[in-house]
């Protein structure tokens, strides 16, 4: 196995084999993933290969307890578009002896990770590989602000309570600064602000509207805006309506950015712009659209909407 990757935050990271890939499959968002695991939990990984692996448990943050060793040995996401019969299917955590795990337990009492590529975050030198959004969209993020955002997400998803306030300090703390970039000098922040506002989105934080803007405008930052598109989930009003409608009408930006607007506007049930919406639909982009990345990585198989089938599905939920 090789991790090929330009940068942690890149949209060609993914864990796989430096081969031509014939199986792919339909990657899941972040909180499908944590919605449907049944535990999470710190573990050592004692092997992995391509029947399972073997791990030891840490510490577990949700679920029933679990016992001190168990094998994963299949995947409770993996919803395949090609197959082939290779090992592409493994269990493989680019040698890393350290990571967080969401598990499923299936009906053949299997212990199982969501795909090949997500339902893990590894530790490496003392930062996690973290998933908030999707795993071609990783952050590098220190433990401890790890171990303070994700098992709060993952207790908020299965009705559990989790300390509030020491979250809504830490998003304080970090959208109040102005939106970091790429460079050297910013990176660490830029990496917080996305666990930041990822959290508001996961969380259904309220309160935030005015600095999550900020964000939502950042023309130097594709991730600012996508991660700040769902956090303006939170803001159900005709101030943040009518913003993401304009981001949609001009198409400013970039495709993608465009449909997360569709869909955290859809999220408002917004029956009051349907007519406004509908005459987007004749203009609006056809072009494919998703994350991109190497052909080689099986995770292409991922679906995502052109700007007009995002339009077309919203409008019919109204």
């Amino acid at each position: 196995m090789k991790k090929i990757y330009t940068c942690i935050f890149s949209l060609i990271l993914f864990w796989g084999t430096a081969k031509t890939f014939a199986t792919t499959w339909n990657e899941p968002w972040a909180d499908e993933v944590i919605k449907k695991a049944d535990y999470f939990v710190l573990a050592d990984i004692l092997s992995s290969g391509e029947k399972g692996a073997e791990i030891k448990i840490i510490k577990q943050f949700g679920g029933e307890t679990l016992p001190s060793k168990i094998k994963i040995t299949n995947f409770y996401l993996l919803r395949l578009g090609s197959f082939s019969d290779t090992d592409e299917m493994g269990f493989y955590f680019e040698g890393a002896n350290k990571g967080y795990f969401f598990i499923k337990k299936n009906t053949k009492g299997e212990y199982c990770i969501a795909t090949p590529t997500t339902g893990f975050d590894i530790i490496e030198d003392g930062n996690v590989h973290a998933t908030y959004r999707h795993s071609y969209h990783q952050a590098l993020v220190p433990v401890d602000i790890y171990e303070m955002t994700m098992p709060a997400i993952f207790n908020h998803y299965h009705g559990l309570p989790f300390d509030k306030k020491k979250i809504t300090d830490f998003i304080d703390a970090q959208i109040s600064k102005k939106p970091a970039g790429f460079n050297e000098n910013e990176i660490n922040t830029f990496f917080l602000q996305h666990v930041a506002l990822e959290s508001i989105f996961h969380l259904r934080l309220e309160g935030y509207c005015d600095k999550i803007v900020p964000f939502f405008n950042d023309e130097s930052n594709f991730h600012n805006r996508i991660s700040a598109a769902r956090a303006l989930i939170t803001c159900n009003n005709d101030k943040i309506k009518n913003l993401l409608l304009d981001k949609i009408a001009s198409n400013k930006n970039d495709d993608f950015t465009t449909v997360i607007c569709i869909w955290a506007l859809r999220e408002f049930k917004p029956k009051e712009l349907k007519s406004r919406l509908q005459s987007l639909v004749k203009g609006a982009s056809t072009k494919e659209n998703g994350f991109g990345g190497n052909i080689m990585d099986p995770r292409v198989g991922t679906s995502f909407p052109s700007v007009k089938e995002a339009l077309k599905d919203l409008i019919d939920t109204l």
